[in-house]
Order: C-alpha cells, then sequence, then structure tokens
C-alpha cells in the first residue's frame, strides 16, 4: 500500500504539544518500533534539526537515522531508504531541496520507496514536495508558485494555511490567475493521508483546524472545508 501523510504544520519540528500526528503516522506502518529515516535536506541539513529529530524519536519509540546530503555518509542512497519503514522529510526551502535531492538520485528512490510501500511524510516543505505543485517561500520574501514538485500527488499543496497571514490570499491567487492548479490546503497541525493518490483520511492534534479543497469555480474561487478529525 502507498501512503503520503503530508502536514500542513506540526510533528516533533513544533514541539512536543503536537507529537501525536507522529503518533499517528508511525502507527500506520503497524510495527512496534518502525524504522524513521528523517531528510533535513531543506534546512541545509541543520544540526539543530537533526538533534531534535533523535530527541523526538528515542529507541524506545522508533530505530531513528537520518540522511544527510551535504555531509553524505551514505553510499547507497536507494537501499538506504527502501529499507525504512517511514521517511520523514522536514520544514525549509523547497525549491533547493528538490534541487539537491534530483542531483543525488534521492526523487527517484523516494518514489520507489513509496511503490514498496514505505510510508512517506513530513512537514512544510515535506508536505508540498509530494505534490506537482504549490505555494512556496523558496525564492525570496514573497510566497510564489512551484511548479515542479516529486508529482507523487496530484494538484497542488498549500501548507501553513491559517499560520501565515498571506498563506490563504497567494494560494487563492495563484488558483484565480492559473499560476497553480486546484488542489488541498491545510492548516497548522492537520495530516492529510493518502492511499496511492486518493485523500482517505484528514487528521489533526488541534481543535477546530481542518484542510481545504480549493478550487476555480467560473471566474471565482471556492473552499470546500474537509473535516479533520481530532487525534
Amino acid at each position: 500500500m502507498r501512503q503520503i501523510v503530508a502536514m500542513g504544520g506540526g510533528g516533533f519540528s513544533f514541539g512536543p504539544d503536537w507529537a501525536s500526528l507522529d503518533d499517528y503516522v508511525l502507527g500506520l506502518t503497524g510495527k512496534g518500533r518502525p524504522k524513521v529515516c528523517f531528510l533535513p535536506t531543506a534546512s541545509g541539513d541543520s544540526d539543530t534539526y537533526i538533534v531534535r529529530f533523535y530527541e523526538a524519536f528515542p529507541p524506545s519509540r522508533a530505530v531513528a537515522s537520518h540522511l544527510a546530503l551535504f555531509k553524505r555518509s551514505v553510499t547507497d542512497l536507494r537501499a538506504f531508504l527502501l529499507d525504512q519503514d517511514v521517511i520523514y522529510v522536514g520544514g525549509g526551502n523547497t525549491a533547493a531541496m528538490l534541487a539537491i535531492w534530483r542531483v543525488h538520485g534521492v526523487d527517484a528512490a523516494l518514489r520507489e520507496a513509496w511503490q514498496a510501500g514505505v510510508v512517506l511524510c513530513g512537514v512544510s516543505a515535506g508536505s508540498l514536495c509530494w505534490f506537482e505543485s504549490g505555494v512556496t517561500d523558496s525564492f525570496g520574501l514573497d510566497l510564489a508558485p512551484l511548479s515542479d514538485g516529486l508529482g507523487l500527488l496530484v494538484d497542488s499543496n498549500c501548507p501553513h494555511y491559517d499560520g501565515e497571514a498571506q498563506r490563504r490570499p497567494a494560494y487563492h491567487r495563484f488558483i484565480q490567475e492559473n499560476s497553480l492548479p486546484a488542489g488541498i490546503a491545510a492548516d497548522e497541525g492537520v495530516g492529510l493521508r493518502f492511499v496511492d493518490t486518493e485523500l482517505v483520511d484528514v487528521v489533526t492534534c488541534r481543535p477546530g483546524r481542518r484542510a481545504y479543497r480549493v478550487e476555480r469555480d467560473s471566474t471565482e474561487i471556492r473552499e470546500i472545508p474537509l473535516k479533520a478529525r481530532l487525534l
């Protein structure tokens, strides 16, 4: 079964109070101590971010590892990634992350891991990357469309929908002007679970948060709320 959990925000990146999203992802593996690999590429392999990951996934919870590409220590990236139960992508600069992945062949390895049943997940850049396109701050101070995601999931994505004031109007504008196709936006603390390419569950670690289907209807933007199940 091919699974992706795209988080609008939350998980260990946001702190212990947001950890139920990570518990949800681990539970999808059906294993007591799943192998979880962190990809911190979007943050430039931030040492602080990596330490926080290991603190959040101690041996009692998971078999944790990380894949650094700026100071690479893994020879066979494909084998390393295919040996995981969960691949967890952190936040940061999505465009730079995708470029680096493609140089190292990580993009192809992630697609193969997905097809082999490894659960893919991530927050922010780690949400947007699985889609064809979406809203990013990768190119400067202003939000902009990103159109070269991995494309495992169709349509577009907007994380941090309620967490950053400009996210919602920017996403509406980009869809209105056809810079982005229709897609799914997620509030902070919301996880979107896809099986194959179908959205099958919307969950949240925060009451009142939700996701939205956002599309263009003639000349207007239509926003369809998707109720999230509280974890």
